[in-house]
């Protein structure tokens, strides 16, 4: 009789970016949801409601001279331009440093790993978008199927968030992953099927300057400011030449050294040896009163100048970008988008067109796709599923994957121009129905998770 202990069970690595990544979106999934409800709200009480549609209207210009920063055909931007052509892109900037952070260290950078959420989001992309093709076929909102592909990782996160320790990490990687390959769908669809005149020039000039970037990352320059100003140069000139501007922000993205100065070895020796010409007898004289001498200055200048370069500038700068997107950027996008004007709406208006088409695209869609992709992989054993997990748990993911919210918002406006009447209106439709369609994905993706999961704190693995 073997009287061996029972080997603990094995749980799957879970990688720094991914943790980082969950961290990151689960935070700022509640500010995001907090400022949807808040747009609906204004954008519905008479007194104020056409001081926050005009608000949005106001032009926005850095200016020297004659040339404007903000400006588009020679036109200056409103602020709402601003937030979707602008502020978008620093998104869509940090949407590409975490592409290219999870290919190189990510879950991305394992085939086998990456393998079961890459064929999960192109399910999750082609079903809801052959489910609306079907349904708008011959109408006006035909041109709108690209709406419903996106997943919102910031609240599908937050909904994971909040069952706990239900939910393995395992699948909350998943998750994460199926997000940032929707995000790559979602960036080739606005660069190849938005795009319409272009000025060649412009985008010559562009790919010039993203060439010296790329030599910047060869030879190592580490300067976030040599990055950052041709990148808004680059920016501008997408702006103007007719393609997104976000697709600058990604591309420019693909850019940032993703390898640092030093190695940790190098940076340990660097360390060691700047603290070891401080001794141990003088600690007391050093106190916050002190006045250092000059050789402790280059000694201390010693360890700051390390420990800058011992981080890449790819993670650097996704670091201190995500609070500034996740707090401010995507909320405020959000706040000014969503805003829809109900009152003159008829409550039948959620059950045809254009906001039907979205909303069965969002939950149908991306569940069927999700997880119908997600079974064939595991079947024909193309891909492990992830640990810990059943079809029951995969089925309340596949629902969440429905939130399609931020960038689905970001396409129809897109799609839909805002100056014309008729136009107008099935933008706001469309984001009724994208609204409604997130709203109904996250509840049942939620209340699925609770009612097929339990509380086990040791598969949760809380990052």
């Amino acid at each position: 009789m073997n009287n061996t202990t029972p080997r603990a069970p094995r749980y799957p690595r879970v990688f720094y970016a991914a943790r980082q990544a969950i961290r990151r979106h689960v935070s700022g999934g509640n500010i995001l949801i907090l400022s949807t409800v808040a747009a609906l709200v204004i954008a519905n009480i008479p007194a104020i409601n056409q001081y926050y549609f005009d608000f949005w209207e106001q032009e926005i210009r850095l200016q020297i001279g004659s040339f404007n920063l903000f400006s588009h055909g020679g036109h200056p931007m409103s602020l709402l331009s601003f937030i979707n052509d602008a502020l978008m892109a620093i998104f869509f900037f940090t949407i590409g440093l975490e592409i290219k952070r999870e290919i190189l260290v990510g879950q991305l950078a394992s085939f086998r790993n990456a393998l079961l959420p890459i064929v999960a989001a192109i399910g999750g992309m082609i079903i809801p978008v052959a489910i609306y093709l079907m349904m708008s076929k011959g109408s006006v909102y035909s041109g709108g199927a690209a709406i419903p592909m996106a997943t919102d990782i910031a609240f599908s996160l937050g909904i994971l968030a909040m069952l706990g320790s239900r939910v393995p990490l395992s699948l909350k990687i998943f998750l994460t992953t199926l997000a940032v390959v929707d995000d790559i769908g979602g960036i080739l669809v606005i660069a190849i099927g938005y795009t319409a005149h272009v000025e060649l020039w412009y985008l010559i000039a562009a790919a010039i300057i993203l060439g010296i970037l790329c030599i910047g990352q060869t030879i190592r320059i580490k300067s976030k400011i040599f990055y950052i100003s041709l990148g808004g140069v680059v920016w501008f000139l997408f702006l103007n030449s007719g393609v997104h501007p976000t697709i600058a922000g990604v591309l420019v993205a693909f850019c940032i050294p993703a390898k640092p100065v030093f190695n940790p070895k190098g940076y340990i020796k660097t360390i060691r040896r700047a603290i070891g010409n401080f001794r141990a007898e003088n600690d007391e004289t050093l106190t916050r009163y002190s006045i250092l001498s000059g050789q402790q200055m280059d000694w201390l200048k010693q360890i700051e100048s390390a420990s800058d370069k011992v981080i890449s500038p790819l993670q650097e700068l996704e670091d201190s970008l995500h609070a500034i997107v996740n707090y401010l950027i995507v909320p405020l996008f959000a706040f000014a988008n969503a805003g829809i004007y109900l009152l003159d709406m008829q409550p039948s208006a959620v059950f045809e067109g254009v906001s039907l088409a979205i909303i069965i695209s969002l939950v149908l869609g991306k569940f069927l796709g999700i997880l119908s992709f997600s079974w064939l992989a595991v079947k024909l054993k193309l891909a492990p599923m992830p640990e810990h997990t059943t079809w029951a748990m995969m089925a309340g993911v596949a629902l969440l994957g429905g939130i399609g919210f931020t960038v689905s918002l970001f396409i129809a406006n897109l799609t839909f121009d805002p100056n014309d009447a008729m136009q107008a209106q099935l933008l706001n439709l469309s984001k009724l129905g994208i609204v409604v369609g997130s709203l109904l994905a996250g509840v049942l993706g939620y209340f699925s998770l609770k009612l097929t999961t339990r509380p086990t704190s040791h598969l949760s693995d809380k990052p």
